[in-house]
């Protein structure tokens, strides 16, 4: 049976937004990472999340995802990418419905091992006024060292006030 716990406290974004929201120093006690975004961008249109492993921007992120709208569905992949191109999820405009948050899930698997890390994120975009997105990633990170931070950023805009995130490690027994 796994258990969850919460390593630290949610980051909420305060007035004025914020450029990034990070996890620095992950205990290395836990067997898996669970991270759970709720988001909203500073700029127009739907946005994408992208995620740093540690400290690295090199062209170390690998991902597949697809995509659909209710009226459309695509697909895409990024081979060889670096953190700026690493797209995990969407998140909702600041010309999105007042008050609409995206809500992503992302799960990474056994973050301290000597091997590549894996990682899936659920990710959903609504907006009441149009069109609502969902999407299914997964990737993996190419270098073998522990996972002990991450970092998120936007493709454009900053993460709008009340944008938060928890980090949960997961013990399994």
């Amino acid at each position: 049976m796994a258990t969850y716990i919460q390593i630290g406290s949610t980051v909420t974004v305060g007035s004025g937004g914020a450029a990034t929201i990070e996890f620095l120093s992950i205990p290395a006690t836990f067997t898996d990472l669970l991270v759970k975004l709720s988001t909203r961008s500073t700029a127009t249109g739907v946005g994408t999340i992208r995620m740093k492993i540690n400290t690295d921007t090199a062209a170390n992120y690998n991902y597949r995802q697809i995509q659909g709208n209710g009226a459309s569905a695509s697909s895409s992949a990024g081979t060889g990418a670096t953190s700026a191109a690493n797209e995990i999820g969407l998140t909702d405009g600041s010309d999105s419905t007042t008050s609409t948050f995206s809500n992503n899930e992302l799960y990474l698997p056994n973050y301290l091992a000597s091997t590549q890390k894996s990682y899936s994120v659920d990710s959903v975009e609504e907006e009441n006024a149009s069109t609502a997105y969902v999407r299914m990633t997964a990737g993996n990170y190419t270098q073998t060292t522990a996972v002990s931070a991450l970092t998120f950023t936007l493709s454009s805009g900053n993460f709008a006030e009340y944008s938060t995130a928890t980090l949960y490690g997961i013990k399994n027994s």
